[in-house]
C-alpha cells in the first residue's frame, strides 16, 4: 500500500476508525476516568500554548512564556466578556 494520505478514501477511512475507537473507548471509562482525561487534555493544551508562545517571541525565558499565555487568555476573557464571538451574549448585556 502506498501513502494513506495520498488517497483520500483511505484517509477517511482511518480518521472514522480513529474517532470511533475514541467514542468507544470513552463510553467505557468512569466520571472520575474522563475527568482525569479531561486534566490531561487540558495540561497538554496550555504546554503547546506555551511552547508557541515562547517561539513566538524568540525566548527561552519561561516566564516571559507564561506572562504571554496569560495575557492572550486574558485577550480571550474580555472578547468573550464583551459579548464578541460567542452564540449568546452574557446575562445583562
Amino acid at each position: 500500500m502506498g501513502n494513506i494520505h495520498e488517497d483520500p478514501a483511505a484517509l477517511k477511512a482511518l480518521q472514522d476508525d480513529i474517532y470511533r475507537e475514541k467514542i468507544l473507548r470513552s463510553r467505557t471509562l468512569t466520571v472520575e476516568q474522563r475527568l482525569a482525561e479531561a486534566l490531561e487534555l487540558t495540561n497538554g493544551v496550555f504546554a503547546r500554548m506555551h511552547e508557541g508562545a515562547m517561539w513566538q517571541l524568540g525566548t527561552t525565558d519561561v516566564e516571559k512564556g507564561w506572562a504571554e499565555v496569560r495575557r492572550r487568555m486574558d485577550r480571550l476573557s474580555r472578547v468573550h466578556d464583551e459579548g464578541r464571538f460567542v452564540k449568546e451574549k452574557p446575562a445583562g448585556k
